[in-house]
């Protein structure tokens, strides 16, 4: 089983690269916020312990999410792998993360972070603002939400750089000349299905 995590700013093109990973390689996708929505939508244990949290503006504790990632990878024995998406975020989920897949006999073979200019990301979700009409998307909030994710995930980067299985990619090209940068280094692992 080969389990990868994408880690890019706001605007490096994770959501699309991601897909374009699941396409390819057909690797499952777990992004915890679908779990979540998932889990609460369908009302199991793990959903109704997550919306006490949610419905007080708080986040869903680490163990809560480890649960349904653990059922979501329950769910799906046949999968070649698993492309994981929003986590970990700190460096204890990323040890939990860890620790959970070793309980089920496999683990994090490499973790892909695209590296992006701010400038780029900046004029990328400024663009992506315009389009959408999102009006979250001003320079100020970019710059800070830019500023958060670097504060937040060095920190799981470091963890997995410590490992060997972090590759810094360069994330500023276009779509595809993006892709085969990624693909150079799953194929190194996996082959396309």
């Amino acid at each position: 089983m080969f389990n990868l995590i994408l880690f890019g700013p706001p605007g490096s093109g994770k959501g699309t690269q991601s897909q374009n990973i699941v396409n390819t390689y057909k690797l499952a996708h777990i992004s915890t916020g679908d779990l979540l929505r998932d889990e609460v939508s369908r009302q199991t244990a793990l959903g109704v312990e997550a919306r006490k949290y949610m419905d007080q503006g708080l986040l869903v504790p680490d163990e809560v999410v480890i649960g349904m990632i653990s059922s979501k990878i329950d769910d799906m024995p046949e999968a070649r792998g698993f492309i994981f998406d929003g986590f970990p975020r700190t460096k204890e989920q990323a040890e939990a993360l860890d620790k959970l897949l070793e309980f089920k006999e496999t683990s994090i073979e490499l973790v892909l972070s695209l590296e992006v200019p701010e400038e780029e990301l900046v004029k990328r979700l400024l663009g992506r603002g315009q389009t959408s009409g999102r009006s979250d998307d001003t320079e100020e909030v970019i710059t800070k939400r830019i500023k958060e994710y670097h504060a937040k995930t060095s920190v799981v980067a470091n963890h997995y750089d410590a490992f060997g299985k972090l590759v810094r990619l360069k994330g500023d090209g276009d779509i595809a000349a993006t892709f085969k940068l990624i693909t150079q280094e799953i194929d190194k692992y996996l082959q396309p299905a």
